[in-house]
């Protein structure tokens, strides 16, 4: 598809990354890429912790006809959920890859949670026959195969997390974005880790799940799950473990079989992999050995692991005699429905049983909400129930940790990182420790963006535009680092920076100016109007003007900008427009309607003299809530506090009640309005009853 003839060269250049999905958030992701006239949908997943509708990605954001390319990563519900009702449901026609495995996977996980929403709600969003006839528009890529759709390169590499996951590698016009799904780079019992590209990409998009926090090592985290599951069943208790049929259901189960057969005093105890899932999901795991890392595909030589000894499969609740202490690792993972929240249910009242949330849980989810250890729960009836079993969180969810991404970005080096599929709070935390590591390192200058949903990123890609710095702004010697300001005019292809007042001398251009009038009825006198505004727009200057015919005019002028003109019977409001200007006009206005709406009152008090000690000590509180503690000294003498912000500086002159600013002008407006208006403040205006 070629680049609408006439679009200007700008709008080609600029790259938009949307999250419609997983934007400061775990669940439902989905990406829009948007460049050089192409669109590029990245995974298509819903919320676990919402039903319906609601689970969705923001998709009403975009038109779905417009997408040129969709790519899934892996086959979790997360990534891959909202698949059917996309490809089915909406006017997409583009092309859809995911990897072999996920493909085969995807399509049992599916059924398994339509039958599931069959139970927990009736907003389905899709049936088994929308399923069936997606699958026939999903098309497959191996590793490391090139494929292209209307212009757009892409292949994929090994992401490990689950059997089958990928980072999609995209190339359009050169410029090249990785998108890494969910990925680890630890190597597990089964799975390999994930692959460092060859090729440096100019844009990564990575998972940010667990933020800064750094995963125990594995052999301690595989201690400690086991000697969890045996306390449970030593003191005969039913230990549930809740996880979702695939991805790390099996390494958990090749961890259990492996301690099971080194404990003979255990095997009498019973183990379950409980879902409707487990026959066709170890089918699938047998047939993709070699999707697997070198220990398992040695070991399929002599036999093969997914064949368990000490594991019996549970198809469901029904099957399932409760006689006794038992493992039992049920779906799905974060417990919203299904036998895992039955079997929950019908245990947390007994302290003997135990239950190990051994994934990452998503807001919202009964998982997440046990984390906190509440007293009770509420069952799926409505009846609350007492929360007396034993809760532990031992995370092998295979996601990357900060030691782990942080790598990653270094092996990489892009320009620009966007971070995804993280809470808002462990996301800031991870920006903020990547900026920090980057800082000192003037090798590699690198952005990080992390996006709300439906807010796009936008990066431009295109050669190096000079711009010329001419008329007053060329006066100044140009130092390191210093910032200017001015307008950008192109002339051709040719970039000037011209301050305002030099537009008429080197363009065709002039600087116009807008005077703004409004006039108000208004009967009260002018010493009310000038009291009330004082406490709006702290100090204010009384000036002289003329009238029709000469007259003098009373003038009072608030925040140094706004004119308020008094007549008899009204007031008339007259500003140079800017929208600084604008609100101050609209804070004036408020100003004369109250003090219109008042009796005008026997008695304003004078300006009294203030305690100076008491006024230091509520100006420097007042600065600090608005510009922060750093920003104010807590220990100063003589008559003077400096306000420092992002290097401007702005001088609090505490006897004559006046700021300066150099750099900012506007910052000097800012501190002067919040010096005058406490000052007022601490003079209320008194009124006789």
């Amino acid at each position: 598809m070629a680049t609408k003839a006439g679009s200007p060269n700008e709008d080609s250049d600029l790259m938009k990354i949307t999250p419609l999905g997983s934007g400061q958030e775990v669940g439902r992701s989905c990406h829009i890429v948007q460049f050089k006239d192409k669109k590029i949908m990245l995974d298509c997943g819903i919320h676990p912790g919402l039903t319906g509708m609601d689970a969705l990605p923001f998709v009403d954001m975009i038109e779905a006809d417009q997408i040129d390319l969709l790519l899934i990563s892996h086959f979790h519900l997360d990534h891959a959920g909202a698949l059917p009702w996309f490809l089915q449901k909406t006017t997409f026609r583009g092309k859809c890859f995911m990897t072999h495995a996920t493909k085969a996977i995807f399509f049992w996980l599916l059924s398994d949670y339509i039958k599931v929403s069959n139970i927990s709600t009736d907003q389905m969003l899709y049936t088994d026959s929308d399923l069936e006839a997606a699958m026939d528009k999903i098309e497959t890529i191996n590793f490391h195969e090139e494929k292209e759709v209307a212009g757009i390169k892409f292949w994929c590499y090994n992401a490990g997390h689950v059997l089958g996951a990928a980072m999609f590698m995209l190339e359009i016009a050169g410029v090249k974005i990785l998108y890494t799904g969910d990925f680890s780079r630890e190597e597990d019992r089964h799975l390999m880790s994930a692959e460092i590209p060859n090729i440096r990409p100019d844009v990564l998009i990575v998972e940010s799940t667990y933020g800064t926090h750094i995963h125990e090592k594995r052999e301690d985290r595989e201690n400690r799950f086991t000697q969890t599951v045996n306390d449970i069943v030593s003191r005969g208790g039913r230990c549930l473990i809740p996880v979702f049929a695939l991805g790390r259901a099996q390494e958990l189960l090749l961890i259990l079989d492996e301690y099971w057969a080194a404990h003979p005093e255990l095997s009498d105890i019973p183990i379950y992999y409980a879902s409707s899932l487990a026959k066709k999901c170890m089918a699938v795991y047998q047939t993709f050995i070699n999707s697997m890392n070198e220990k398992i595909r040695r070991q399929i030589a002599v036999n093969n692991p997914f064949v368990f000894k000490h594991i019996s499969n549970l198809k469901g609740i029904d099957h399932f005699d409760d006689i006794g202490p038992c493992v039992i690792l049920a779906s799905p993972g974060m417990m919203q429905s299904g036998l895992s929240r039955e079997l929950f249910e019908s245990w947390c009242t007994d302290k003997k049983n135990g239950c190990i949330v051994a994934g990452y849980c998503v807001e919202g989810t009964l998982a997440k909400h046990i984390l906190s250890d509440p007293q009770e729960v509420t069952a799926m009836n409505g009846q609350k129930l007492p929360l007396n079993l034993s809760v532990d969180y031992i995370s092998f969810s295979a996601h990357t940790d900060y030691k782990q991404t942080s790598g990653f970005i270094r092996a990489l080096k892009p320009p620009h990182v966007v971070l995804v599929h993280g809470e808002a709070n462990e996301m800031s935390r991870l920006k903020a420790a990547l900026i920090r590591e980057y800082e000192a390192d003037p090798t590699h200058n690198i952005e990080i963006h992390n996006p709300r949903n439906t807010v796009a990123v936008e990066l431009y890609f295109r050669g190096e535009k000079m711009a010329k710095v001419m008329g007053s702004l060329a006066m100044q010697k140009p130092e390191e680092g210093l910032k200017l300001s001015g307008i950008l005019v192109k002339r051709n292809f040719n970039y000037h920076i011209l301050s305002p007042g030099d537009l008429p001398k080197y363009t065709d251009l002039t600087m116009s100016t807008v005077t703004q009038r409004q006039s108000v009825h208004y009967t009260g006198s002018l010493e009310l109007l000038q009291y009330i505004l004082q406490h709006t727009a702290g100090e204010v200057e009384t000036v002289e003007g003329e009238g029709v015919g000469g007259d003098k005019k009373q003038i009072i002028r608030a925040f140094g900008a706004i004119d308020i003109i008094y007549e008899p019977r009204m007031v008339t409001l007259e500003w140079i427009a800017s929208p600084c200007n604008d609100m101050f006009a609209d804070a004036v206005l408020s100003a004369v309607l109250q003090a219109e709406s008042l009796d005008s009152p026997k008695y304003l008090p004078p300006s009294n003299k203030l305690d100076k000690n008491h006024f230091k000590e509520c100006l420097i509180e007042l600065l600090q809530d608005m510009f922060g503690e750093e920003s104010v000294p807590k220990i100063f003498s003589g008559d003077t506090i400096t306000v420092s912000v992002d290097n401007k500086a702005a001088t609090v002159n505490l006897a004559s009640l006046t700021v300066e600013c150099e750099e900012d002008k506007t910052f000097e407006q800012i501190v002067q309005t919040a010096v005058s208006k406490l000052h007022q403040s601490l003079v209320p205006l008194q009124f006789d009853k």
